[in-house]
């Protein structure tokens, strides 16, 4: 099967609403939920004792293997009924709960019930449908509604993380042509070749709608606005990269180091006379990646400074909380002449 191919399928089984029912934690939770809901049947049953373990045995034997065969069928055929519509989808998988019941019905009135002779009795199907109906039914719309209020959530994360993402873009585009128009009368080839290098940001940034990019996209994006900035300052900024070998799958925010970098240029460089360097680094411990961006700071500029990163820092705070929830840390500190900022997110 061809990639693009792999991808539709995958992204049409995840906006289905039926959730997989393979997984351990589902199997799991099925089998709690069907205990319980025996047990209050073996509480309602009329009975000299308070629980009739007996009955209760036979309850939970017959939910269990209806419950535990009608999701092994739905998650099998789960891939087919993602194919279609939800409303025929969610018929056919009613239909599957009812036929199973049926089944498991017959069998237990069968083997189970004593009886006198071969008469099926339609009371205990007919009741068992029902209540299969009932639950079931309950379930599919229990489901739809989970999947209802998912796609909402991811929606209105998406819709935020693109107004935060969509503030950052001007200041950004503000501050490269400012740094080309200082370059125009003093370095016109200079001006050109940042031109080449904002055009190229933007193609990047502009056609980027994912929440989440490679790590090494990001860091690129960076390399392209340290040139930039490199031009202006004439050698009054160097870089020291410290990248360990990272995993190609870590993903992250656009735009989310680009800003960082940018106030330890104009927060940590530009002001003072001598220049300095800003440090870059990022590794990895086991699921959890660390990026760390040091500056020069002094202390006569220090309140400039935080007030500057303010609005930079509570933005892309605000869009890896959305993203990794409590998993995602970032604090600042200023020891010994440096300020550091050391972002802390887990691998997805």
């Amino acid at each position: 099967m061809k990639n693009s191919e792999f991808n539709a399928l995958e992204n049409q089984e995840t906006d289905f609403f039926l959730p997989d029912l393979c997984k351990v934690q589902s199997v799991f939770i099925l089998l709690i939920v069907t205990e319980l809901v025996a047990l209050l049947f073996a509480l309602a049953h009329p009975s000299k004792e308070l629980l009739e373990w007996s009955y209760l045995g036979l309850i939970s034997l017959f939910g269990h293997w209806s419950v535990l065969t009608s999701a092994a069928i739905l998650c099998i055929s789960r891939p087919q009924l993602a194919k279609l519509s939800t409303n025929l989808a969610a018929t056919l998988s009613f239909v599957i709960i009812l036929c199973i019941t049926l089944l498991y019905s017959l069998v237990a009135d069968h083997f189970l019930r004593p009886q006198s002779g071969t008469e099926i009795d339609t009371r205990f199907i007919f009741r068992n449908l029902v209540i299969s109906a009932i639950i079931g039914g309950i379930t599919l719309r229990y489901f739809y509604l989970q999947h209802q209020w998912r796609q909402q959530k991811q929606a209105e994360l998406r819709a935020r993380l693109e107004a935060l993402q969509a503030r950052i873009r001007p200041h950004f585009l503000f501050n490269s042509m400012n740094t080309i128009a200082s370059l125009i009368a003093t370095n016109p080839e200079s001006a050109e070749e940042a031109v080449l290098d904002l055009s190229e940001l933007f193609r990047a940034t502009l056609n980027n709608k994912k929440m989440l990019i490679p790590l090494k996209d990001e860091l690129e994006l960076c390399k392209r606005y340290l040139h930039i900035e490199g031009l202006r300052l004439s050698g009054r900024m160097a870089v020291e990269w410290k990248l360990s070998s990272y995993d190609g799958s870590v993903l992250i925010p656009p735009l989310s180091l680009q800003p960082l970098v940018e106030n330890a240029i104009y927060h940590g460089i530009q002001p003072r006379t001598e220049g300095g360097v800003i440090t870059i680094e990022s590794y990895r411990k086991k699921n959890t990646v660390y990026i760390l961006i040091s500056n020069p700071f002094d202390e006569t500029t220090s309140g400039s400074h935080q007030q500057g990163n303010k609005i930079a820092l509570d933005n892309i705070r605000s869009r890896f909380e959305a993203i990794f929830k409590q998993q995602a840390v970032m604090k600042t500190s200023q020891i010994d002449g440096q300020f550091t900022v050391t972002l802390r997110f887990p691998v997805q």
